[in-house]
């Protein structure tokens, strides 16, 4: 495993609050730079737009630790066990990728995904239907009362997580993103993760049912190489977490940049079909993940400027810079719903790209016209600049988001 450089920069985005910042200062740095994670951990950070993007589909990058990270132990570094350590489509490739995805691909077809439709805007009026009761007056956290619950039940529901399940199972997921704790926690939630997917699947080999684990555990039963126990357990790991923690950091943001820009609210709700836009903008300018660990160089590449990434280095694309390059954009770090380029690497690129990116989007398109009809008069109750952002360099999400609903529609 890579060993700690003097010249190595700390990546370290002070509780969330230097995100963009760290990025711009890494990206003017060159086309990539060597950074220092948790528990000496070394890097290539890579934040401009078209070398995250090269790298990507790179024939001689690899996101397979078990091969291609000399010297990695599985374990060893405990906050990269949810994202390095786990056997799932996102930590595979070639035949192994394609083996994975092919198991999950059919579930997420659009018209599979359209069907969801319904059983969604079930969730959303349910959610906004307890924050009515509320009162108009009171401060709610809509992030917990609101953003947070339409993708995680959606999820949830989608692979049969039982409601006595939930509340733990979630916790760990959020748990997952925090980069700013000691080893001795990281190892704690990674124990914790596994026991609370171990669970679950055991409860589906007791009871089975119409849902996605069960569907994976009969692959797994029926031919264990086509799925292993492990890839059975990442596999679940990788697609609740997704699932998850990504659309809640979607929701909030535009929900706050819209509240900040009430020119392009009022947009938006004269012109509907404008919420496409509000999305694929806040995709670009507030990414769910930042910096997504990690990928691996097979072989050395020249990046130019006199940077070459060796075989056997580590490399940690930050998906969230590419929207924000001004190599990319114009005025990046402006909102505007008018932007007629808006391309992003929300999520991802290439073969990794996130096989639920319709879903989260389908859940956004529902929640966000559905809050705004619901709560016209909705404002923040506190002054943008003092939300508290997610302590984090990988998820890039509010702690949380403090609105005063007013009247209800």
């Amino acid at each position: 495993m890579t060993t700690t450089p003097t010249e190595a920069v700390t990546l370290d985005s002070d509780g969330g609050r230097r995100l963009y910042e760290q990025a711009d200062e890494l990206r003017a740095a060159g086309p990539a730079v060597r950074v220092r994670l948790p528990e000496d951990v070394v890097a290539w950070s890579v934040t401009r737009g078209d070398v995250a993007k090269q790298l990507l589909v790179h024939p001689h990058v690899s996101k397979d630790a078990r091969k291609s990270w000399p010297g990695h132990r599985p374990g060893a570094v405990p906050w990269l066990y949810p994202w390095v350590d786990v056997v799932s489509m996102f930590t595979s490739d070639g035949d192994d990728h394609a083996r994975l995805r092919q198991l999950l691909g059919k579930a997420f077809t659009p018209r599979r995904i359209e069907a969801l439709r319904p059983a969604i805007e079930v969730v959303v009026t349910d959610l906004l239907d307890t924050l009515e009761a509320r009162g108009a007056d009171e401060r709610v956290d809509l992030r917990a009362g609101f953003a947070h619950g339409v993708p995680t039940r959606v999820i949830c529901d989608l692979f049969g997580v039982p409601a006595g399940q939930r509340p733990e199972m979630l916790r760990i997921m959020g748990a997952v993103f925090a980069t700013d704790v000691t080893p001795e926690h990281s190892a704690a939630v990674a124990d914790d993760l596994y026991r609370a997917m171990q669970t679950l699947v055991g409860t589906k080999r007791r009871a089975p049912g119409d849902d996605l684990t069960s569907v994976l555990l009969t692959a797994h039963e029926e031919d264990g190489d086509r799925l292993s126990e492990t890839e059975l357990i990442s596999t679940l790991i990788a697609m609740i977490g997704g699932g998850s923690e990504t659309t809640v950091s979607v929701i909030d943001a535009a929900v706050r940049e819209l509240l900040t820009h009430p020119d392009q609210l009022a947009a938006v709700l004269a012109e509907p079909a404008r919420w496409t836009d509000v999305i694929d903008e806040t995709l670009r300018l507030h990414p769910p993940i930042m910096h997504l660990p990690m990928r691996f160089a097979t072989d050395d590449i020249d990046l130019g400027e006199g940077v070459t990434v060796r075989a056997g280095d580590a490399i940690l694309i930050a998906f969230g810079a590419h929207g924000r390059d001004p190599g990319v954009h114009d005025d990046p770090a402006a909102f505007r719903i008018d932007r007629a380029d808006k391309q992003h690497l929300a999520f991802g690129h290439g073969i990794h790209y996130c096989v639920g990116a319709p879903l989260g989007r389908l859940e956004a398109e529902i929640a966000l016209p559905a809050l705004f009809g619901r709560f016209p008069r909705l404002t923040l109750s506190i002054a943008p600049d003092q939300l508290e952002p997610q302590h984090s360099f990988i998820g890039n999400d509010l702690a949380e988001l403090p609105v005063i609903l007013g009247p209800a529609a």
